[in-house]
């Protein structure tokens, strides 16, 4: 704002004098009858308001949702050569005339068939129609014709509570003024996403609060009159930077230093408290906050507090979060910022790599799970009972995860789990091993020419129970995680050609297709060995002891992008030269491949 000579702001037009109606008892017209009028009448009945829609057509012509509206009577619905006058030209603006002259209570006219349709009005009649309303002092909004609005509608989004589903009061609406309505929709849906999800609740609770205000200063029932703007958190008795006056039992006030001092309470919490705080305000938390009582736990200031040092109780939270594949780089950095500057306890998977967990702060406690085979469902119950705990002591809890927390990472069942006695978790998504560990190891789940898709499963299912795996598909990558440890019985699954086997859901594998065996996907101990099904089992036996966590990639994507590469294989002809592809790729005579440690560009990073 440019400010004149006197310090006070100069006016300059261009904007809009952005207003919300209340249309109890009034009417809405809207003409025509598409999605856009649809729009407009749904818009006009969330603010009370009575809606007639007059079109052409019949509502044989009008489009579905309005036609519903009007069999549910929700809507007023008017064929507009079924109104009374003569013919000729002027024949809509004489029914329109007569309409108006008939129907009270008109406050809004919305003209929406000036856009595409069977009945589309051209500028003249519509002009004609703004003047009709202009006469009677009727605000009007034509659809797309400026000239011919006296309001516009801005980019609504209406608040629901998260957990209901149910409308809030709080609404926001972003307006261009004519100069990009398509771009004010996207900043209105930027600005909700940057919303938290209960700010709608928040304000329903400050209104259920300023409702007991009233109701507790007993104005209606002493016969006393409370002023309007004493009630109101906005005026200037209610600064939320003027501390709020203490008193004592014996001390007497008015009605009226009542309500003062309850609103700028009301002031006070809407101003300072998190909105999550608002939000989950109980009637007690309500009726102490208005009484002056519990305000140390509550961070409301009194005149002994000041309103910058506010110590707000904080609810305890839970996050479920990915740690990725290992390398430190390779975390998000939501991921950073919950380990680094949100955690008051931090419980871990056992397989989540030292260089991961030493960028925790000292003072966060570290629980690591005592997940072993025999103990993985007792490991798994205790870590959720210990973050409830935790969370019930105001923490907040990260339950940190190797990978994504939901590949394999039961972060579905703790979801639930906690969900169930009230928290719900947040989770942060992390990389996937199934996806960064075979590019470590110079592996394209997908390449054109070799591999069309991929699927990721497991190689144990739940317990310890086998599971079905996916048959072969010549152009697919197969990634199993979590099945090194049970490489015999996977591999035989794979090639088993016995028609009455469970354990593959489609054709078997040829022998020779190619797998490599990932270990330790991005640390600097990581080992990559490819062979063949045919050869793997004793590959892996032969090069030393085994270096969890571990993964296997099975396609023709394995060999890829090895040497000079190979991406013929989906060719015509290529399924002929498997057996040569597999010699250039392992070399003559030899069986496999054994790849340590990482590509040394990777150091530093």
């Amino acid at each position: 704002m440019e400010p004149t000579a006197t310090g006070f702001p100069l006016a300059k037009g261009g904007a809009s004098l952005v207003l919300s109606f209340k249309l109890q008892n009034k009417v809405t017209l809207i003409i025509g009858s598409g999605p856009l009028a649809a729009s407009r009448a749904f818009a006009a009945l969330e603010a009370d308001s009575a809606v007639t829609v007059l079109a052409k057509g019949g509502l044989d012509a009008a489009c579905e949702e309005v036609r519903w509206r009007a069999q549910k009577k929700q809507i007023t619905f008017l064929d507009w050569g079924a109104l009374p006058a003569s013919s000729g030209d002027d024949r809509d603006i004489e029914a329109l005339d007569s309409l108006l002259n008939t129907t009270a209570d008109i406050t809004l006219a919305c003209i929406t068939d000036t856009i595409v349709g069977p009945y589309r009005r051209n500028l003249s009649s519509a002009s004609k129609i703004y003047r009709l309303f202009k006469v009677r002092n009727i605000p009007v909004n034509t659809t797309d014709i400026p000239e011919l609005c006296d309001f516009t509608f801005t980019s609504t989004h209406r608040f629901e509570d998260p957990s209901t589903g149910e409308r809030t009061p709080l609404q926001i609406g972003v307006t261009t003024n004519g100069q990009g309505c398509r771009l004010a929709g996207r900043l209105r849906r930027e600005i909700v996403s940057k919303l938290p999800k209960d700010v709608g609740l928040a304000v329903q609770k400050v209104g259920e609060m300023r409702a007991l205000t009233k109701t507790s200063s007993k104005a209606d029932e002493e016969g006393d009159d409370i002023p309007s703007d004493e009630t109101c958190e906005d005026g200037g008795v209610t600064t939320p930077n003027r501390p709020v006056p203490s008193r004592t039992v014996s001390e007497v006030e008015t009605l009226l230093e009542g309500t003062r001092r309850r609103m700028k309470w009301v002031a006070q919490v809407s101003e300072y408290w998190p909105i999550s705080r608002l939000a989950g305000m109980t009637e007690k938390e309500m009726a102490e906050v208005l009484a002056g009582e519990n305000m140390a736990s509550s961070g409301v200031a009194s005149s002994e507090d000041s309103v910058h040092s506010l110590e707000v109780s904080r609810p305890g939270r839970i996050l479920l979060v990915g740690s990725g594949p290992g390398h430190p780089s390779l975390l998000t950095i939501a991921t950073h910022t919950a380990l680094t500057q949100l955690a008051d306890l931090v419980l871990s998977d056992k397989l989540v790599p030292d260089a991961v967990l030493a960028i925790i702060p000292k003072g966060v406690q570290v629980r690591i799970a005592k997940k072993f085979p025999g103990n993985a469902e007792g490991a798994q119950m205790e870590m959720m009972e210990a973050a409830i705990e935790a969370a019930n002591r105001g923490l907040t809890v990260v339950r940190l995860k190797q990978g994504d927390p939901v590949v394999y990472g039961r972060a579905g069942e703790e979801v639930l789990y906690f969900r169930e006695r009230g928290f719900e978790p947040l989770v942060i998504p992390g990389v996937s091993s199934a996806l960064a560990a075979p590019t470590f190891a110079g592996i394209p789940v997908t390449q054109r020419g070799v591999a069309e898709s991929f699927i990721v499963c497991t190689g144990v299912g739940r317990k310890g129970k086998e599971v079905q795996l996916p048959g072969y598909e010549r152009g697919r990558t197969l990634v199993v995680l979590m099945g090194v440890a049970r490489l015999v019985q996977v591999v035989h699954a794979l090639v088993d050609t016995d028609p009455t086997s469970k354990r593959r859901d489609g054709p078997a594998y040829p022998p020779h297709t190619p797998i490599a065996i990932i270990e330790r996907a991005s640390m600097p101990d990581q080992r990559v060995v490819s062979s063949t099904l045919k050869d793997v089992v004793q590959a892996l036996e032969s090069n030393g002891e085994q270096r969890p966590p571990g993964m296997m990639v099975i396609g023709w994507s394995v060999l890829a992008l090895i040497g000079k590469g190979d991406v013929a294989v989906l060719d015509e002809e290529g399924e002929r030269d498997d057996e040569a592809r597999v010699r250039r790729w392992l070399g003559e005579g030899k069986a496999w491949r054994v790849k340590e440690g990482l590509d040394e560009g990777w150091v530093g990073i």
